[in-house]
């Protein structure tokens, strides 16, 4: 199958281009989330908002399986483009889909979120943005908001840069709940790992961004890894190089000893399994500071690697 059609692309230039779909490939559309107004929001302020609330305290209720199921369920009917199911899907869970235009990017997402704000608190599981103006390319994860410090609002930075961008955003703090259940980079049982799995399914690559204490690798402003497998080796190397030229410090896992390289990833290593590209990227604290130079070089350097994918 081939599509044609006018893209911007991650650096806001308007070109044609003709992306050919390989045979073995589902092609995924527009998730498109509901009919009526599309609301303009700001993403980030939106996101900021919504990760405000989450404390190593706040609530967390680990999903069931068949939660899990009609959750996955729902994103894959609205990427096919079956709103009535994945409308019947997603309110078996308690969550709905809404359509939303971000403001500053011009981009428009599907929201897919717990339809009752106080339910959101206690159960935690997590929102997703779907793109509503592109086909989906890969997606952004962020699996520790607020945990991981800033994490989220980078991976706002990343998806408004580049087409065809899903933001897989965990909603509990990742010491909340009994034990690790709230830790979705660890846990298969999560429905943020559910989401992940049908993605991969769809042969969609994912960046999982990450940040560590200073003190974990003294001297490094990152750890690029691909994860368990060397499926992403290639984008790994080009965001290592990406970020080096920008005078950033980088341990490149796959030639030195690197702390915190993401091995143990549960979403790494189901897309290891499926021979997909994941890249796994670990941040010092002023490398994801919201508004600094160094932030905007992080972005800068994730989107060199992130147009290609959204280029398909």
């Amino acid at each position: 199958m081939l599509i044609i059609g006018t893209l911007l692309t991650c650096v806001g230039v308007l070109v044609q281009v003709t992306v050919g779909t390989p045979s073995n490939q589902r092609e995924s559309g527009p998730g498109r989330g509901a009919a009526g107004p599309v609301a303009a929001v700001d993403l980030d302020t939106r996101v900021k908002e919504f990760t405000s609330r989450l404390t190593e305290n706040g609530g967390y209720r680990a999903p069931s399986a068949e939660d899990r199921a009609h959750l996955a369920d729902g994103l894959d009917a609205l990427l096919d483009g079956d709103l009535p199911r994945a409308t019947g899907l997603l309110d078996a869970a308690g969550y709905r889909a809404r359509e939303l235009r971000d403001a500053p990017s011009g981009r428009r997402f599907t929201e897919l979120a717990d339809a009752s704000p106080a339910r959101e608190r206690t159960r935690g599981w997590g929102r997703y943005y779907l793109p509503a103006d592109a086909p989906l390319r890969w997606s952004a994860q962020v699996p520790h908001p607020v945990a991981d410090r800033h994490t989220e609002r980078l991976g706002v930075a990343a998806v408004r840069r580049c087409d065809g961008a899903a933001l897989l955003l965990a909603g509990a703090h990742r010491r909340s709940g009994e034990g690790d259940a709230a830790d979705v980079a660890h846990r298969r049982d999560t429905v943020f790992h559910a989401v992940a799995e049908r993605l991969v399914a769809r042969e969609v690559p994912a960046v999982q961004l990450h940040g560590f204490a200073q003190d974990s690798a003294p001297g490094r402003d990152a750890v690029v890894s691909s994860g368990r497998g060397d499926h992403g080796r290639e984008e790994a190397r080009a965001l290592a190089v990406a970020l080096e030229r920008r005078d950033r410090s980088v341990c490149r896992a796959w030639t030195h000893r690197c702390p915190l390289a993401g091995r143990t990833n549960v979403q790494g290593r189901v897309a290891d399994e499926a021979g997909l590209p994941f890249l796994h990227l670990e941040l010092a604290p002023g490398m994801r500071e919201p508004g600094s130079a160094a932030a905007r070089l992080t972005a800068q350097a994730l989107a060199e690697v992130t147009d290609r994918w959204a280029a398909g």
